[in-house]
This record gives C-alpha cells, sequence and structure tokens, in this order.
C-alpha cells in the first residue's frame, strides 16, 4: 500500500513540474517577443521609454531622405498615413530595398532613441505596389487588361 502512495506523489510531483515549466516558458515568451505595431502618431503618443521594441508603419516623406554614401542605409521622415503633419525621424543602417524611394509605405521594426526621440531601425520592409487591380467581380486582373 505504501508503494501505491508513493507513485501517486511522484506522478503529483512530476505534473507539477511540467505544469510550471510550461507556464514559464509561455511567459518568458510572451514578455521578450512582444513588440507594438504601431502608427507615426500612436508611436508620438506614447513615452519613448515604452517602445523598447517596436514595429513603426509610415509613409516616406518627399524631402529629408539623406543616404549615407560611405554605408549602406539611409536616414528619412516616416509620416503618418493618416496626418501627414506628423512625422518621426528614422535612421536604418542596412541593405535598402529598390523600391524604396519617397511616398512609399514603410514598415520599420526597430527602437526609439529616448533622448532624441529617433526611430533606430533594425529592419526596413517597403509596400510594393499591385501589379494587379480588381475589375468589377471582384476578381484580379492585370493592368490594361479589358477581359
Amino acid at each position: 500500500m505504501s508503494t501505491a502512495k508513493n507513485q501517486k506523489w511522484v506522478y503529483l510531483a512530476a505534473v507539477l513540474l511540467v505544469g510550471a515549466g510550461v507556464g514559464y516558458l509561455l511567459f518568458s515568451g510572451l514578455s521578450q517577443n512582444s513588440v507594438y505595431f504601431l502608427n507615426v502618431s500612436e508611436a508620438l503618443a506614447m513615452p519613448a521609454e515604452k517602445l523598447s521594441q517596436a514595429r513603426l508603419f509610415g509613409t516616406v516623406a518627399e524631402k529629408g531622405v539623406d543616404h549615407d554614401p560611405s554605408a549602406m542605409g539611409v536616414s528619412f521622415f516616416a509620416l503618418d498615413k493618416d496626418d501627414p503633419s506628423k512625422a518621426i525621424r528614422v535612421h536604418y543602417r542596412g541593405a535598402v530595398p529598390d523600391t524604396f524611394k519617397p511616398g512609399v509605405e514603410v514598415i520599420l521594426e526597430g527602437s526609439f532613441a529616448a533622448d532624441t526621440r529617433v526611430f533606430e531601425a533594425t529592419t526596413l520592409l517597403t509596400k510594393c505596389p499591385s501589379k494587379y487591380e480588381k475589375n468589377e467581380k471582384g476578381q484580379m486582373r492585370p493592368p490594361g487588361f479589358a477581359g
């Protein structure tokens, strides 16, 4: 009878250990990988210390695009899509996509420099214009196709 009691305690201890391990993995995974996805006006409204990691969505401003000739990268202003009067200065070091130009929508991943409110981007993605448009029935067709 004592062996049956010992087996129950072993199973209970194993279940508790597995539960604690799974709980720890969930907690640590969610807290470390949580990233805000914000547009420019939302990012400007938040305190910089809360934005240690963020994804930022905006449009490249017409003026203020500076390519660094000595290294790969670019500095520019990202404008809010809904309110172009709101802008954030962005510094990016890395390969700049071919589709990057003023007026294109970008998604940036990185963090804010708390003292300067400059977004230091580690990733720069551009939204490509669609090569297709919808016809009256909602089907995709190439531009200029009259069918």
